[in-house]
């Protein structure tokens, strides 16, 4: 399920969808803001352009929305269900999980919105 040639597996990676060999960040840590979304333009592997058109990645920001909405969600839970939380607790919890997370977010977002128009090709894979 979440071994190389999954769809899955470039989702949660942020590897190029159609090798799954190359990160498609420039940076691999999420956390270093000024860098959080830059990309690179083609896989040094397979030349993948990631950017298909211009502002190809205005469409992750509706996959963003139910991104955060799951962990939004995921937060309550726990908050509510784990901790037996307050209003004003389950509120506060559901905010932080948001703010902490946002990187993690708009990764995943782009992640999944290139893998909605792109698929693996194992003929690119590094043998």
């Amino acid at each position: 399920m979440f071994t190389k040639g999954s769809k899955l597996y470039s989702i949660f990676t942020g590897t190029c969808p159609k090798c799954h060999e190359e990160s498609m960040y420039k940076n691999k840590n999420p956390y270093i803001l000024s860098e959080a979304l830059s990309m690179h333009e083609n896989c040094s592997n397979c030349s993948t352009k990631y950017k298909i058109e211009p502002s190809f990645f205005y469409g992750a920001m509706y996959v963003s929305y139910a991104v955060g909405i799951a962990f939004a969600v995921a937060a309550f839970v726990i908050s509510f269900y784990i901790f037996n939380a307050g209003l004003n607790a389950m509120f506060i919890s559901i905010i932080a999980t948001l703010i902490v997370f946002m990187p993690i977010i708009m990764r995943l977002s782009r992640n999944i919105w290139i893998n909605f128009f792109m698929s693996y090709d194992k003929t690119l894979a590094k043998k």
